[in-house]
């Protein structure tokens, strides 16, 4: 036993004194700090959307018969009143030929009708007539005119079918492809013919949360409403497309089951550069494209950004830590607007000029005292007290 206390004290005498006294209270945390600042920003939202065309129709048979000729090729553009398909004219002009005929038929009866009338009218002024023989010549007179009238309606009727056998472009736009081949019996039950889709502008459809929309309508209300939103759309192989468009369209209506409001835009789609009018594919939109969306501010805005790293989030929302006149950090709550993976955009919450913590969050504590420098001023080493 005596041996063991013996070499306890041996060891305890070896150990200096400063290692057994206990540490001193540790310095404060270095904190790398930048400078809010103003600059200008253009905001940006992203939504999901489709491109449509602002005219689409389906071209349908009107009349019942034989296709006799197709006169375009399938997805090309073609221009209002281009002839796109006609059908077989013989039978529809025969009919329209016999409808004119009925016509002259009729006003001859008419004719002799009304020379009938006029004569009993006569006799029975003189007294030689009955007035029974002019009530049958009045009604004889009003029966031929009807019949005029019906002939005349067929003879319409006739004509009109005959121009259905020409179907043409109603305005201009690409056609798609041709459901029926020549020599194929079509009637107004079958499917369309084909479809013609206007090309310039397009319209881009998008909904957006009834939420978004009133924080874009806050955004926006001072700057002219829509007039100050412009829209661009981005592919799906990532490129934007290099023309802007302008909303014309916002819903009425909230959607009852989404809870969103349907937005629709105009944009420009001329034909691409290098290519030539009229070919298929010479624009680079087409409808039913899937698109995103991009709504900008017409022009950029002053703004506060930080650095996207200086912004923490916990169960109250988005923070940062500022030092304050004393150098101590204090933590403030934010509001972010539109922010990239850079750069944080803070519409409430900190001013510029104010010194933000963007290095070394993780060490610091509201209210508690720092050793704040530059951030990056010199990396790896420890930040010293700003002069």
């Amino acid at each position: 036993m005596r041996f063991v206390v013996l070499f306890l004290l041996i060891a305890l005498a070896g150990i200096p004194s400063g290692a057994r006294a206990q540490s001193g209270p540790a310095g404060p945390p270095a904190v790398g700090v930048i400078e809010a600042r103003l600059q200008p920003v253009t905001e940006s939202t992203e939504f999901i959307g489709r491109v449509e065309a602002i005219n689409r129709v389906e071209l349908r048979a009107r009349i019942t018969g034989f296709l006799e000729e197709r006169l375009f090729r399938e997805g090309s553009e073609v221009s209002e009143g281009k002839l796109l398909f006609r059908m077989e004219r013989a039978p529809f002009e025969a009919q329209l030929e016999q409808a004119r005929a009925n016509v002259a038929s009729a006003e001859a009866q008419l004719g002799n009708a009304r020379t009938s009338l006029a004569r009993a009218r006569e006799l029975r002024t003189t007294g030689a007539g009955t007035q029974v023989s002019l009530d049958n010549a009045l009604a004889q007179e009003r029966t031929t005119s009807a019949a005029l009238l019906s002939a005349q309606a067929a003879a319409r009727s006739a004509e009109i079918n005959l121009a259905y056998t020409d179907i043409a472009a109603p305005f201009d736009g690409a056609i798609g492809r041709s459901t029926y081949t020549p020599g194929n019996v079509v009637t107004p039950q079958s499917e369309a013919l084909a479809t013609i889709v206007s090309q310039d502008p397009m319209r881009v459809a998008f909904t957006i949360p009834q939420r978004t929309a009133l924080e874009l309508r806050r955004r926006y209300e001072d700057r002219g409403g829509t007039a100050a939103v412009v829209v661009r759309i981005r592919q799906v192989d990532g490129a934007v497309y290099p023309r802007a468009g302008r909303i014309d369209f916002i819903d009425t209506q909230v959607g009852r089951d989404t809870d969103s409001l349907l937005i629709r835009a105009s944009i420009p789609n001329p034909v691409r550069e290098g290519a030539e009018q009229g070919e298929p594919g010479a624009r680079q939109l087409i409808d039913g494209q899937f698109v995103t969306v991009l709504l900008e501010g017409a022009a950029p805005v002053q703004a506060v950004v930080i650095p996207r790293a200086a912004v923490a989030q916990d169960q109250g929302g988005f923070f940062v830590f500022v030092v304050d006149a004393e150098g101590r950090a204090q933590r403030r709550n934010i509001r972010m607007g539109r922010s990239t993976a850079e750069t944080a955009v803070i519409e409430s919450g900190v001013e510029a000029g104010e010194r933000v913590i963007s290095e070394g969050i993780q060490r610091v504590r509201p209210g508690q005292p720092v050793n704040a420098a530059p951030a990056g001023a010199r990396p790896g080493a420890p930040a010293g007290r700003p002069g």
